[in-house]
């Protein structure tokens, strides 16, 4: 759990250390009753009864995440340093960390045990091996090189979205992409990535997916790295995977993109040279050439469902029909369809009931001895 107050003071250093005198526009003293506001106001129901959250931040907040990842970058300074100093790598991914070491482990235990000190609310559960997970990868320190590959929980079962599931087909296209995607970057040699795309194939199999299907999936992904006349796609040369390997990784994945992108408009409200000024007009040209683009075309969408998988071919049916020879003929119909909500989803309540949200005069009892003098004063006017 965060301490607040403090969490609030290493988010404005973190600001001020990169060189942000505001973000978007926005002071960073507005930005820390801001953050105060997320971090204090804060609520939940137990018992029927309301309670504030005095420590942390609420679970599933954006924010939550963002700070933690701030918090740790005051807390990794020192161990960062260190790292420097000796060459060695550090990486942490919010509160996962992995690091390689080649002085004694004794060495390195006191080191942990120190780093347990630095903040009464941080707490370390190492592990020292020369193989260790770190998320989904599994590490293996071979004879001094650092080799990589897809790691399984030993608990985890085969299961992905079934073949004969209610989703829309891309969704299976795109477990098949994803799946060999993923092999393909955390593999750093051709027989460990060979191993897991034998397990996705069983994985996949196990699932209900046609292998017709999983072999036209695998050629579209390996499309341009092997003949595209083979019966089973798979690599045989290191070289040919190496490449493409290195390619993947170069690759941005979608959120690391998008943290791209965020950080750079965070920039250019920062600081507002010619440049970046150029940067925003060029952008704001850009959004009025898609609004442009976007005047002729008409976006539906609909929740998908299998029973009805002819909906599209119908609409654009009866939308040329109706519409063909009118003014509105050229204007192009785009039918898209959406997931249905999971029941986790559905089922969840997220907030407390309407009754105890609602503020309530309190009624007030009269007391017994009142109440008592009340009955004493009518017997007398009667009598």
């Amino acid at each position: 759990m965060l301490p607040q107050e403090e969490a609030l003071d290493i988010l404005i250093e973190f600001l001020q250390v990169h060189g942000y005198t505001k973000v978007k526009g926005i002071s960073l003293d507005t930005i820390r009753i801001l953050a105060s506001i997320v971090l204090r106001e804060n609520v939940c129901v137990y018992n029927n009864k309301i309670y504030k959250q005095t420590l942390g931040d609420a679970m599933g907040s954006s924010f939550t995440l963002t700070l933690a990842n701030i918090f740790m970058w005051k807390w990794q300074k020192e161990f960062v340093r260190r790292q420097d100093i000796s060459g060695e790598f550090y990486g942490r991914y919010i509160d996962d960390i992995f690091m390689t070491w080649n002085k004694s482990e004794n060495e390195l235990r006191n080191l942990l045990d120190t780093a347990n000190s630095w903040h009464p609310n941080i707490k370390l559960e190492y592990k020292i091996s020369k193989s260790l997970p770190f998320l989904d990868v599994l590490l293996t320190n071979s004879n001094g090189i650092l080799l990589t590959s897809v790691y399984h929980k030993p608990a985890a079962e085969p299961y992905v979205v079934p073949f004969s599931s209610d989703h829309p087909r891309h969704v299976f296209n795109n477990v098949v992409q994803t799946s060999l995607a993923r092999a393909v970057r955390y593999s750093s040699t051709l027989e460990a990535f060979n191993h897991e795309q034998r397990y996705i194939q069983l994985t996949l199999l196990y699932n209900g997916y046609p292998s017709t299907f999983i072999d036209r999936e695998f050629l579209k992904f390996f499309f341009g790295y092997i003949s595209s006349t083979s019966f089973l796609p798979i690599i045989d040369d290191e070289k040919q995977f190496l490449k493409m390997h290195r390619k993947l990784l170069d690759q941005p994945t979608l959120s690391q993109s998008q943290a791209a992108l965020s950080a750079a408009m965070a920039d250019i409200d920062n600081d507002q040279t010619d440049e970046t000024v150029n940067e925003s007009k060029e952008s704001k040209n850009y959004n009025d050439k898609s609004k442009q683009h976007c005047n002729d075309k008409l976006i539906i969408h609909y929740t998908h469902e299998k029973r009805i998988h002819s909906f599209k071919k119908e609409m654009h049916r009866i939308y040329e029909h109706v519409f063909n020879n009118t003014p509105v003929s050229h204007v192009k119909m785009i039918v898209g369809n959406r997931n249905r909500q999971d029941a986790k989803r559905e089922l969840i309540r997220k907030r407390p009931k309407q009754s105890l949200l609602q503020n309530k005069p309190i009624k007030r009892r009269r007391t017994k001895t009142k109440r008592l003098s009340k009955s004493k004063t009518s017997m007398e006017q009667q009598q």
